[in-house]
C-alpha cells in the first residue's frame, strides 16, 4: 500500500511512496547565501536538498515539491522562522520542522515550540556530524510516523490481514522460546527440570527458578510462559538487582505525573504491561526487605498502586521469579521475607550449573557453530577436551563467549585448542584442601556425595512412609529445603 505523501487537504505537488532507502527531501531556508551553500554541501549526500533564501520562496517551493523535513533560520527579513514554520505546520503537519539559529532568546525558543511545533531548536555555529545525526534522527522519526499511519489505515481496511500477521509473529516467538532452546544432551540433568516445567506450565502456579548466573533462568521462564494458557499475552522482564528501591517501585507499579521530581508524565508499570501474561522478576533475592513488603502486597491482593496515585489498579499476572542466591538461607537470616518466599515459590525449579552437566557441552558447542556466520566449522578433539574439562564459573554464557572467540580468531574449518583463552587451556588449581584435584576428580567426588545424600533421603522417606514433614525434621531441613533437594536429586516423583 502506498504511503500518503501528505494529509488530506495538503497542496504539495503529488503523492509518492517513500521507502526506507529513498533519501528524504530536505528544505533549508536561510537569507544568507553562503550558509545555504555550506549546508547543501554538508547534507547533499544524505538528503535531496532544496534551498530557499526567504520564507515566501520556501512556501512556494513546498507547493511544488514533496518535502519531508524543513530546516529554517529564525532571524530573516520579512517573515521569521517561527512564522514560516507555523504556516508549514498548518498546511503540512506531518513535515518535520527544525530551527537553526545563532540567537538563543527564550521567546524565540518558546514560540517555536508552542506556535510552530518545532522538533528541535539548533544553534549556530553547528558541527557537521552533529547536525547530520540530528537530521537523520528526524528522518527516522518521519518514517516511523508514516509507518504508523499506514498500519492504522491497513487495520481499518483489513483487520483480518493484520490479525494474521500478528498471529504469525506470535507463533514465531513461541518457536524461538520453547524448552528446546535449553540445549542439552539425551542424558542431561536438565531433562528432568524441563519435564517438570512443562508439566506445571499449564497450571497458574508462581515459579521460583534458582541457579547460578548464566545457566539459562530467563530461557526457562520464557519456555514456561509460551507453554502456558497465557502464551498469547505479554512476557515482561525486570532485573530487580539493577535498580534502587524507588526506581524499581516506579518501574514495576508505575507512577503518576508529578509524583516525584522528574516525573513529567504518567507511566504504566510493568505489572500493568504484563496484565494477562507473565512477569519475570530476575534477581529477586537482591531486593530490600522494605521493597519486599510492597511486592508481597501486590502479589497477595492482585493489584498495584502507582506511585502518587490514590487508587490501586487490579492486575492479573503470573509471576516467575529467579535468583542465584540461596533464598532459604536468606529467609533464615531475615534478609528475605518468609511470606514472600512462599508466595513466589509455588514450585521451585533448580537449574544445575554447566560443570554439573558436562554431557551438554558438546550439543551447546555444536549449536553455536551451526548458527554462526560461517557454518561447517568444527572444534578439534583437543579443543573439545579443554571445553569439557573446564569448570565454567560463568556457565553457558561463558561457554558461548569462548566458542565465539574461537570462531572470530580461527581461519580454517577446524578450530584448534590454541584459539581458546588461557583460563580454559590452563585452569588455575582449585583452592583449599582439594588443591591439585582436577575437574574430573572433583566431579566424581560430587557425584559420589550426591549418591550418598540421595540414599539417605530415600531411606528416611521409606522409614516415615513419605511424610515429608517428619523427613525434613529428621534431616534437619525445612520442608522447602527438602523439596529443593528432592528436585535436584531427581527424587521428586
Amino acid at each position: 500500500m502506498a504511503i500518503p505523501s501528505s494529509p488530506i487537504g495538503s497542496t504539495q505537488a503529488e503523492d509518492k511512496t517513500v521507502t526506507s532507502r529513498t533519501p528524504l527531501s530536505l528544505l533549508v531556508v536561510d537569507d544568507e547565501q553562503r550558509a545555504l551553500e555550506t549546508l547543501r554541501r554538508t547534507l547533499d549526500d544524505h538528503f535531496t536538498v532544496f534551498t530557499a533564501s526567504s520564507a515566501e520562496e520556501g512556501l512556494h517551493l513546498m507547493e511544488n515539491e514533496y518535502i519531508q523535513i524543513v530546516l529554517s533560520d529564525q532571524r530573516m527579513p520579512g517573515t521569521s522562522g517561527v512564522e514560516f514554520l507555523r504556516s508549514v505546520r498548518d498546511r503540512w503537519p506531518d513535515t518535520m520542522r527544525l530551527i537553526l539559529s545563532g540567537h538563543t532568546e527564550a521567546e524565540d525558543i518558546i514560540a517555536g515550540i508552542n506556535e510552530a511545533g518545532i522538533w528541535q531548536y539548533l544553534l549556530k555555529p553547528w558541527h557537521p556530524d552533529q547536525l547530520l545525526l540530528i537530521l537523520q534522527n528526524a528522518a527516522a522519526l518521519w518514517r516511523l510516523q508514516q509507518e504508523n499511519q499506514r498500519l492504522t489505515l491497513e487495520l481499518r481496511a483489513s483487520p483480518e490481514t493484520l490479525a494474521l500477521r500478528v498471529a504469525k509473529l506470535r507463533q514465531k516467538a513461541k518457536s524461538q522460546a520453547g524448552f528446546d532452546r535449553l540445549t542439552r544432551g539425551s542424558d542431561s540433568p536438565l531433562n528432568a527440570v524441563c519435564a517438570l516445567a512443562q508439566k506445571i506450565a499449564v497450571h497458574d502456579l508462581s515459579v521460583l527458578v534458582t541457579g547460578e548466573s548464566g545457566t539459562g533462568k530467563e530461557l526457562l521462564a520464557r519456555a514456561i510462559h509460551y507453554a502456558s494458557e497465557r502464551a498469547e499475552q505479554p512476557f515482561v522482564v525486570e532485573n530487580c538487582g539493577a535498580l534502587p528501591d524507588t526506581l524499581l517501585e516506579s518501574e514495576l507499579f508505575g507512577h503518576k505525573r508529578g509524583a516525584f521530581t522528574g516525573a513529567t508524565e504518567s507511566r504504566i508499570g510493568l505489572f500493568q504491561q504484563a496484565d494477562g501474561g507473565t512477569l519475570f522478576l530476575d534477581e529477586i533475592g537482591e531486593t530490600s526487605p522494605a521493597f519486599q513488603v510492597k511486592l508481597l502486597r501486590a502479589l497477595q491482593e492482585g493489584e498495584v498502586r502507582p506511585v502518587g496515585s490514590p487508587r490501586p489498579v487490579a492486575v492479573n499476572v503470573r509471576v516467575i521469579a529467579a535468583t542465584n542466591r540461596n533464598l532459604e538461607a536468606d529467609v533464615a537470616s531475615g534478609r528475605f521475607r518468609e511470606d514472600l518466599f512462599y508466595r513466589v515459590a509455588g514450585i521451585t525449579l533448580n537449574l544445575p550449573a554447566l560443570r554439573e552437566r558436562p554431557q551438554d557441552i558438546a550439543p551447546i558447542v555444536a549449536e553455536i557453530l551451526a548458527q554462526s556466520a560461517l557454518p561447517g566449522r568444527q572444534m578439534s578433539r583437543e579443543a573439545m577436551n579443554h571445553l569439557v574439562g573446564h569448570s565454567w564459573p560463568g556457565n553457558v554464557r561463558e561457554l558461548q563467549n569462548e566458542v565465539r572467540r574461537a570462531l572470530a580468531l580461527g581461519e580454517g574449518p577446524l578450530l584448534g585448542a590454541d584459539l581458546l583463552s588461557a583460563r580454559v587451556r590452563h585452569p588455575a588449581p582449585a583452592a583449599g584442601p582439594a588443591a591439585g584435584a582436577n575437574d574430573a576428580e572433583s566431579g566424581l567426588l560430587r557425584h559420589q556425595l550426591e549418591r550418598v545424600e540421595a540414599q539417605l533421603i530415600r531411606e528416611t522417606m521409606a522409614r516415615y512412609k513419605g511424610n515429608k514433614t517428619h523427613v525434613a525434621q529428621e534431616l534437619g531441613l525445612t520442608r522447602v529445603g527438602l523439596r529443593m533437594k528432592l528436585l535436584r536429586l531427581g527424587l521428586d516423583k
